[in-house]
């Protein structure tokens, strides 16, 4: 039994430990840049993988299922995919709570004024600023996955007021769901405090631009944690400049790393970190990459399974 693993970001050695203290017959083997080392193709059952070069995992005759090394698939293509193969979203505990953590750290930054705090105190002036209550403040998940949902849940847990939206129905205890293009309108214009937790589809793509921008309040903050395409760079700085949007806060983007000549580097209302929300760790995720193995071995269907076609 033979898995390939295939990433520019994760530590493989890490990986080969985790998994052989779950899976002690495991044979793993590290797919290099030349694809050297990798032994005989016909030995590979499973890939767990992280952006794979195109139309590699074509070369594997026996593979059983393509295990993402993410909550996120968009970094497969299903035109390069073995046809017929189950791909599998890696659900990390860790995952989730890491991103539970951003969402609530930085949705209190702009309901608590941080930011201002933090310009008033670099400017030595000494002034308490209005503060509302969080059962005032309207927050709005775009998306309600496993992780937009949690953080929703988590959010309503301190009383805050939370919206979500996504393209089909959902319903979440304590939360407003809106969805589909009808939706879409009614819900920005209930959120004051964006997070954007979307899966990156065609349907997706530039979601937040010049039009949805203007549909949410004066004074609204964005905060996104899920692909850089899902924003229109040029509409996000316009309305920030105009003032219509108070503040950004972006993980990730277009091209990452960010280039160095990037307006969104100095511009003074937005806050980045470096694709940093949250950051699998072998520790947490293999016990999920583990099952999933042994689910497969078992003649059963790995989960969550993904829709390639739908992209999630």
């Amino acid at each position: 039994m033979a898995l390939l693993f295939s990433s520019k970001n994760d530590d493989p050695e890490r990986w080969r430990d985790v998994l052989a203290q779950e899976l002690p017959d495991l044979d793993f083997r590290i797919w290099t840049p030349g694809g050297e080392n990798i032994g005989d193709p016909a030995d590979i059952e499973f890939a767990l993988v992280w952006g794979p070069k195109k139309g590699a995992l074509k070369a594997f005759p026996n593979l059983k299922a393509i295990l993402s090394l993410g909550a996120g698939v968009d970094h497969l293509d299903g035109k390069d995919l073995p046809e017929g193969i189950p791909v599998a979203r890696l659900v990390d505990p860790g995952l989730t709570r890491g991103m539970r953590e951003y969402v609530i750290y930085w949705t209190i930054h702009y309901h608590r004024r941080f930011g201002e705090y933090a310009a008033a105190t670099a400017a030595k002036t000494w002034q308490q600023l209005p503060q509302a209550d969080t059962c005032n403040r309207r927050v709005g998940i775009m998306g309600l996955g496993m992780l937009g949902a949690d953080a929703a849940m988590h959010l309503t847990a301190l009383q805050f007021d939370v919206a979500g939206w996504s393209r089909s129905p959902k319903t979440i205890p304590g939360v407003t769901c809106y969805n589909g293009d009808d939706g879409l309108a009614d819900f920005l214009g209930h959120t004051e405090i964006l997070v954007c937790l979307l899966p990156l589809t065609p349907e997706t793509t530039g979601i937040i631009n010049t039009k949805t921008l203007a549909q949410l309040p004066e004074g609204a903050a964005i905060i996104n944690a899920a692909r850089g395409p899902h924003v229109v760079d040029d509409d996000l700085i316009q309305a920030l400049d105009s003032g219509h949007i108070q503040g950004a806060t972006l993980d990730v983007f277009h091209i990452e790393p960010l280039p160095s000549d990037h307006a969104f580097w100095d511009h003074p209302k937005i806050n980045l970190t470096p694709h940093a929300a949250s950051i699998t760790t072998p520790e947490t995720a293999v016990l999920p990459v583990a099952q999933n193995i042994r689910r497969v071995l078992a003649g059963q269907t790995p989960e969550p399974l993904v829709d390639m076609d739908a992209g999630y």
